[in-house]
């Protein structure tokens, strides 16, 4: 519609709120001035019948307020049909959270910048344990490639391995016993592999058997499948206190982010994480590496 349109339907209303509005008042004169029962409820009627009136052109006035400011040239908003989703989340998210969890990550901070084994490194917490007992916290670090595969390695660990001869290897950490991590989109179909956060699970060097009796299977694939050598682990109250001491910041993640780190290279994953999580964390990624004295 023009805005000559608007216009002139604007001043129509006007007109008439204002024509109305005087009838009301003389209306509302009559029935203080009248004696008569008939005449009183006659003028009492139509008050009220202007009043509808007035209510009917004060709504339609408003419409058309509503209608002008409406940008033309914007984009009309798409309509959602029921059932579909308005707002959809980023696929990618990390934020931080205060206490360690089986599947957040811990994410090394400047403290450990001159640590040779844990600078700048991102790792998947696969178990929190509970304090007291001889199970401690334990996990894999995510951004650490070895640049080699498995078939150079030792034979009897390439022999247990053979389906996965071409897998690059990464480090996992300085405590002995190999590792290995699983995507899936159904995780039922890997009886014995325990499930750290939807979509992803873990495996120790005495389960490459099972995982390559599922890989013949077609139950996963060789590059769904990423290889540790080593993992890191710790006591319960030792996790704590690195925490508090400022070591590690601890974040929950997308099962994305976890996912694609796993199939891509994740040398870049520790400046992502950092940067998901927005405020001292984005600025950490960008400061420059330095050696503690």
């Amino acid at each position: 519609m023009l805005d000559e349109d608007f216009y002139h339907i604007g001043c129509y209303f006007v007109n008439l709120y204002v024509y109305l509005c005087v009838l009301v008042q003389n209306n509302f004169k009559l029935l203080l001035a009248e004696n008569t029962y008939t005449t009183k409820v006659i003028a009492f009627q139509q008050a009220h019948l202007y009043l509808r009136f007035i209510f009917c052109a004060t709504l339609k006035i408003q419409s058309l307020n509503q209608e002008l400011l409406v940008d033309p040239s914007a984009p009309a908003e798409p309509k959602i049909s029921s059932g579909e989703t308005v707002h959809q989340l980023p696929q990618k998210w990390a934020h931080p959270i205060t206490m360690p969890e089986a599947g957040c990550v811990l994410v090394a901070t400047e403290v450990l910048d001159d640590d040779s084994i844990f600078e700048r490194t991102v790792i998947l917490l696969l178990r929190l344990g509970s304090r007291g007992t001889f199970d401690g916290p334990f996990g894999v670090i995510l951004n650490r490639p070895l640049y080699t595969k498995i078939k150079h390695v030792n034979p009897s660990f390439q022999n247990q391995a053979t389906p996965f001869g071409d897998s690059p290897l990464f480090f996992g950490g300085p405590v002995d016993m190999s590792m290995f991590l699983v995507r899936t989109n159904d995780s039922s179909r890997l009886k014995g592999f325990k499930e750290v956060i939807p979509g992803i699970c873990f495996g120790f060097r005495t389960d490459l058997e099972k995982a390559a009796v599922l890989m013949k299977s077609g139950a996963i694939r060789s590059q769904d499948v990423r290889f540790f050598v080593g993992h890191a682990a710790w006591d319960y109250e030792q996790l704590l206190s690195e925490i508090r001491a400022g070591y590690w910041a601890v974040a929950s993640c997308s099962t994305e982010l976890i996912s694609d780190a796993l199939a891509t290279d994740p040398s870049c994953l520790w400046t992502e994480i950092l940067q998901l999580m927005g405020g001292h964390y984005s600025e950490l990624s960008q400061k420059p590496k330095q050696d503690n004295p």
